[in-house]
């Protein structure tokens, strides 16, 4: 068991990377039973802008609340890539939309995932979803949190009589993830 895991979202404002961040931590502390921290982060655009949500998730109490070197990067814009890409931490895992993130320079990633979080959520008919996709691929991918707190805390977190919108879009995204560990996987 990971006794202590820094996981930054990282995004631009519209894309529900706020909510994210607090649905992560929701599903740690009360659904895992964890301790979690989470920060949030925008620009003053808001909506379009730059923004970031990191969490802290440990077996024990946490001192300090600061991601500084993430264990898992979810990169879901290119601007996010440029603004975080170089501090995940010396053997993290990046998590990036495939569609809005392209890589110039080798990722300092030690294991980096590309999942087409917005093209999924497209082919639902609901752009609005990827960040749920994406939860879905993080619970898969991450090693930080179980399917089944990511999907209560998911149920807990979501507007009533959008429950199978979201659960769809969650499956997908953890089906995605768990896709990928089987190709990853010698």
């Amino acid at each position: 068991m990971i006794e202590k895991s820094e996981i930054r979202l990282a995004g631009f404002g519209g894309q529900g990377i706020i909510l994210s961040g607090h649905i992560l931590g929701k599903a740690a502390s009360l659904f895992e039973k964890k301790h979690a921290v989470f920060t949030q982060s925008y620009g003053p655009e808001a909506r379009g802008g730059s923004c970031s949500a990191d969490v802290v998730i440990s077996v024990n109490p946490i001192h300090y609340p600061k991601v500084e070197n993430p264990d898992v990067l979810v990169v879901m814009s290119q601007g996010a890539l440029s603004t975080y890409g170089a501090s995940i931490g010396p053997n993290g895992i990046m998590i990036v939309d495939e569609d809005l993130v392209t890589f110039t320079d080798k990722p300092r990633a030690t294991i980096v995932h590309k999942v087409p979080c917005t093209r999924i959520a497209e082919e639902m008919g609901r752009k609005i979803v990827a960040n749920i996709v994406m939860l879905g691929a993080l619970a898969a991918l991450g090693g930080v949190i179980s399917y089944d707190a990511m999907k209560e805390s998911v149920l807990s977190s979501i507007p009533p009589g959008t429950e199978d919108l979201n659960m769809s879009a969650f499956n997908k995204g953890y089906d995605y993830g768990m896709s990928l560990m089987k190709i990853d996987k010698p």
